[in-house]
């Protein structure tokens, strides 16, 4: 069994703030690095009134002071959003205040709408035709000296490397994070159709750099776990309506279950949310762990990353520690999870 991760987009539900689901975040974090989860990760998004986490090196600072072993890092920051010198600040920072805890994982998307990634750049150019040279440009801001020329510039840099991966849903960034030695997550949880031709470009594109001597896969996997498959599929109803709201140029806070259950799906939407939550592990703890125990066969991923976006606080923290329970985690009694 592969090792857990947490991703986190601190969720804003119906009736909350983004000061309440900062908090919520910190307690989840606390929560699963008890459980034995790896490492957490938030991701940037604009725009989005249910996503409060818009500034992932702000948040990170505060979650890893909030822990102690777990891996806080970024899925992701969207690098076309920024100049690559000032993500290498921010991360080298973190990296010297918490070493060896942090990691950041770099997009290719903006986050958000285009009117609002022209707010954040100030420019039409949206900058992804230049991503694989500001992916590169950064890594020599941060790499120890006597492995590239040094950038004096950079403060910190040289040297304060965290953790590095590329993230996508397409084989464009499966087979850059390859070409460029890193570390590749997969969003399998938005993107599932691209899955196996992405890990399949990574790894036949692979070669071995100074960050990364072997391929190293991650998939993120959306997964909603309770003590009954029934409770389950009720909670995911959050989910599921969120989608169609998003989907159809409605955006706003996570609804509640009871919201969901009372709102009236037209045909079209019932078709949205089917064909988004079908790759969804929604169950009691032997579906998900069935679930998990086929994906890690079809993709032979070293570690899985769960995504659980629910209404609750505590029934997010349920299902994370229904999953840790069943599948085994380094923290746990009987885990066979290495860390």
């Amino acid at each position: 069994m592969i090792p857990l991760s947490v991703l986190d987009l601190a969720t804003v539900a119906t009736g909350s703030s983004p000061a309440r689901a900062f908090a919520e975040t910190t307690a989840l974090s606390i929560e699963v690095e008890r459980l034995g989860y790896k490492r957490l990760w938030v991701a940037e998004h604009h725009g989005m009134p249910a996503v409060a986490s818009s500034a992932p090196a702000v948040l990170i600072a505060h979650l890893a002071d909030a822990t102690t072993t777990l891996r806080v890092g970024s899925g992701g920051v969207m690098l076309p959003n920024h100049a690559p010198l000032v993500v290498a600040e921010q991360f080298a920072t973190l990296e010297a205040l918490h070493p060896g805890r942090i990691d950041l994982g770099l997009g290719r998307a903006p986050g958000t709408d285009h009117v609002t990634a022209r707010a954040l750049r100030r420019t039409l150019d949206l900058g992804a035709d230049s991503f694989p040279n500001d992916v590169v440009e950064l890594i020599k801001y941060l790499l120890p000296s006597d492995e590239a020329p040094a950038h004096p510039f950079a403060n910190p840099g040289s040297g304060y490397l965290p953790e590095m991966w590329l993230l996508g849903s397409s084989t464009f960034s499966a087979q850059l994070a390859g070409i460029l030695g890193l570390s590749f997550s997969f969003a399998y949880h938005f993107a599932p159709r691209e899955l196996d031709a992405a890990l399949a470009a990574y790894r036949a594109n692979f070669q071995p750099s100074i960050v990364l001597r072997e391929p190293r896969v991650m998939v993120a996997v959306s997964v909603i776990c309770a003590p009954s498959t029934q409770e389950a599929r009720w909670l995911s109803g959050s989910t599921a309506l969120s989608i169609v709201q998003m989907r159809t140029g409605r955006p706003g806070q996570l609804p509640s279950p009871e919201e969901a259950a009372a709102y009236a799906f037209t045909p079209i939407e019932e078709e949205i949310a089917a064909e988004a939550m079908a790759t969804h592990l929604i169950g009691d703890q032997e579906a998900v762990a069935n679930g998990l125990s086929l994906l890690e066969q079809r993709t032979q991923a070293d570690e899985f990353m769960i995504s659980t976006r629910l209404h609750s606080l505590d029934a997010r923290i349920k299902s994370y520690a229904l999953v840790a329970e069943v599948w085994g985690t380094p923290e746990l009694p009987g885990s066979e999870v290495a860390d």
